[in-house]
């Protein structure tokens, strides 16, 4: 259960601010998280909406930081999910419970940060985006997946390590936790084949390395998603990530492929 507050900010203002308290829960299918990738940090303009220099919410004002430089901390996490799956979240992104995400009080949106399970050592890489948590004692609420990933999803809280990442600054387990691993890099999925084969011929033009519609059917019902690779060496496709941010690409993420 998370105590979910909406954000309204105009002009960089914090105007006000609502919330509720909603039974929550993950997907009702089962989700193989193994090759959802870690965020990857990289250099972004901070949100205009999301960035108000203070804000008060149960009557108490907390103050956003100018930098998350050397920022980190321990506490308690939560996470969210299924209720708030496709709202838009303090930075004006959608939520989606499916990407490595998160949401923090303080941090400036968005923020990269490693969050590591203390119970488990189990430690992830996630873009921080949203608002929260504001229940005492909790320091991030981490999307769905990232839960998961930390298996906390089951428990609800755990205790963790969070630690600010700079822009480039590779997750110290990354390149050893999938070795030997092929790795793609996904720019795109879409419902249509056409749609994907427009994108797939686009980048081709932009990209020398070979660009793939993959097909994947869940339920009848088919997602065609647009890749790079595969490669099998992680920091090859941390580099097509970057080369794409640069492109106008900048929502691709690494996936590992069974």
């Amino acid at each position: 259960m998370r105590v979910y507050i909406c954000l309204m900010v105009f002009m960089l203002l914090l105007n006000g601010c609502s919330n509720r308290v909603i039974q929550d829960s993950g997907p009702s299918h089962q989700v193989d998280v193994s090759g959802i990738a870690d965020a990857i940090p990289r250099e972004e303009p901070l949100s205009v909406r999301g960035n108000p220099s203070s804000y008060v919410v149960f009557g108490k004002r907390y103050y956003v930081l100018d930098s998350a430089e050397d920022f980190k901390e321990r506490g308690i996490a939560s996470w969210y999910g299924y209720k708030f799956h496709g709202n838009e979240t303090s930075s004006g992104e959608i939520y989606d419970m499916y990407k490595m995400t998160a949401a923090h009080k303080n941090l400036p949106l968005p923020s990269y940060v490693r969050v590591t399970n203390l119970d488990n050592n189990r430690s992830i890489v996630v873009k921080v985006n949203d608002r929260g948590p504001f229940h005492k004692g909790r320091v991030i609420d981490l999307s769905f997946v990232a839960a998961r990933k930390l298996d906390i999803d089951k428990v609800g809280t755990a205790p963790v390590e969070v630690v600010a990442l700079k822009a480039g600054e590779k997750h110290p387990s990354l390149a050893d936790s999938h070795s030997g691993e092929l790795i793609a890099v996904q720019i795109g999925a879409f419902s249509n084949r056409l749609s994907a084969e427009n994108l797939r011929k686009i980048l081709a033009k932009l990209v020398k390395t070979e660009v793939r519609v993959s097909e994947l059917v869940n339920k009848g019902k088919s997602l065609f998603r647009v890749r790079l690779g595969p490669f099998n060496n992680v920091s090859l496709a941390r580099d097509w990530i970057i080369k794409l941010d640069k492109l106008s690409y900048p929502h691709a993420s690494l996936v590992y492929l069974n």
